[in-house]
């Protein structure tokens, strides 16, 4: 049997976006306990989150979240080096761990009647982990490595590298996560000692758990493994620092004879989600959307690809869970013979045509069913509601932020979205990027 579109519209309006039991807590020492249950399955995810990120670094240790993240791989008295995701493996499950400018997160996935050893782990290396000269050393290389492997080998990751510096004159969303080579090389195990202490501590830290337990469970086993933990008082507060006014357009333009598909990419300043105030960070992710959200449908991809035959991939992106403004960008890749500078020309034309037409009403409403639909079917796994909530928390949000922010989205208005793109399509707060190979010889002689 084929649904029309408007019963699809109907059922998906009428789904339940929060079925999960959501509970939460505070431990006497300052640590946040997050539980949602969901009991279809014998499985559960635990995920650790800290405030603390590549944007929190002290100047000049540029990497030291994510080189933390690693040496929390380490031994403590109780667990040899590595023997934390051997015992994980062991037991059936997985676990890994993730940094970002504004936290650091780790997480296992394990039958339900291991959530107890996975919390008496986390906790040991919460404020337990001990470094020698030879594991930091060691993994000190391992970063070094992996810089030269996923960032200084790839011109893409470059540019973007360049253009964040570019963009943020001030603010610490200016330097790599993995940190600037000359700074990795030159981390200590005193520094990473004192990131240690300072941060990674029960008043510091988030844990989500999702999965087949009951709130009174995960309550009990948080507060016997992580209730006992001594709280930090050397946390710094997130006073960070604030971007002067950008007065004018940046631009990079990076050559590397390893570009095989040239293209145009431009960031923009833009705002992000605030606790109780999320609405302009709604409109600026439909906006994203309605622009370069489909690669065949969206208003870049039926000009530049499509209707002018410019461009063989154009996008746009955002993601406001983020502590501070971040950025708003959109991307088009021109077909061979077409030069970046007639690119970039259609890209801005597209832009203006759009801000001058507005948004289509039939096309927002399709997008607006899709975002749900992808909500619902998106967080219908425990570890995918893990991640939602553990990270809106670790960004200053509210659960009931996450359990708003749907219906936000779904009621944004055709005028919010117009107004937050007016706001945001500023060149002056913009930077734009061009990734190509250098010119032949022959070329530049012409």
């Amino acid at each position: 049997m084929r649904l029309s579109l408007a019963a699809l519209a109907l059922g998906l309006s009428a789904a339940p976006l929060w079925a999960n039991e959501v509970s939460t807590f505070t431990l006497d020492n300052g640590l946040e306990l997050v539980v949602i249950e969901d009991h279809r399955a014998p499985v559960v995810t635990q995920m650790v989150w800290y405030r603390i990120g590549a944007a929190d670094e002290a100047p000049g240790h540029s990497g030291i979240a994510h080189f933390f993240e690693h040496l929390m791989f380490q031994g403590t008295d109780d667990l040899a080096p590595g023997e934390f995701s051997a015992t994980v493996e062991a037991q059936g499950g997985n676990d890994n761990a993730f940094t970002s400018y504004d936290y650091t997160a780790y997480f296992q996935r394990v039958a339900t009647d291991r959530l107890d050893l996975m919390m008496q782990m986390e906790a040991d290396r919460m404020r337990d982990l001990t470094l020698s000269e030879e594991d930091v050393a060691t993994e000190r290389q391992v970063i070094v490595e992996e810089r030269g492997q996923r960032t200084d080998s790839d011109p893409g990751a470059l540019l973007n590298e360049q253009m964040a510096a570019a963009q943020f004159m001030n603010h610490p969303y200016g330097r790599p996560v993995i940190g600037w080579m000359h700074e990795i090389k030159a981390l200590t195990r005193e520094d990473a000692l004192a990131f240690y202490r300072a941060n990674y501590a029960p008043n510091n830290a988030i844990v989500v758990v999702a999965g087949d337990v009951t709130p009174d469970q995960a309550l009990k086993l948080a507060e016997t493994h992580y209730g006992p933990l001594e709280p930090s008082a050397d946390i710094a507060p997130r006073l960070r620092p604030t971007e002067p006014p950008q007065l004018g357009e940046r631009r990079i333009v990076l050559q590397d004879e390893r570009v095989s598909e040239p293209y145009v990419i431009r960031s923009y300043l833009a705002a992000e989600r605030n606790p109780g105030d999320q609405r302009k960070a709604a409109a600026l992710t439909l906006l994203a959307e309605v622009l370069g959200g489909n690669p065949t449908t969206s208003v870049l991809a039926r000009d530049l690809q499509f209707k002018r035959g410019v461009a063989t991939w154009s996008a746009a992106f955002y993601d406001g869970t983020t502590v501070d403004p971040d950025t708003f960008g959109v991307y088009v890749m021109p077909v061979p013979g077409v030069s970046l500078a007639d690119a970039e020309a259609a890209l801005d034309e597209v832009i203006a045509g759009f801000l001058k037409d507005g948004v289509d009403p039939d096309e927002l409403a399709r997008i607006k069913m899709q975002v749900r639909a992808a909500t619902i079917y998106g967080r219908d796994s425990a570890e995918g509601l893990a991640q939602v909530y553990g990270q809106a928390l670790a960004v200053g949000l509210t659960v009931k932020d996450v359990q708003d922010w749907p219906d936000i989205l779904q009621s944004v208005t055709e005028d919010e979205i117009m107004a937050a793109a007016a706001e945001v399509f500023d060149k002056r707060r913009a930077v734009t990027g061009w990734l190509q190979a250098p010119a032949k010889a022959e070329e530049a002689t012409e």
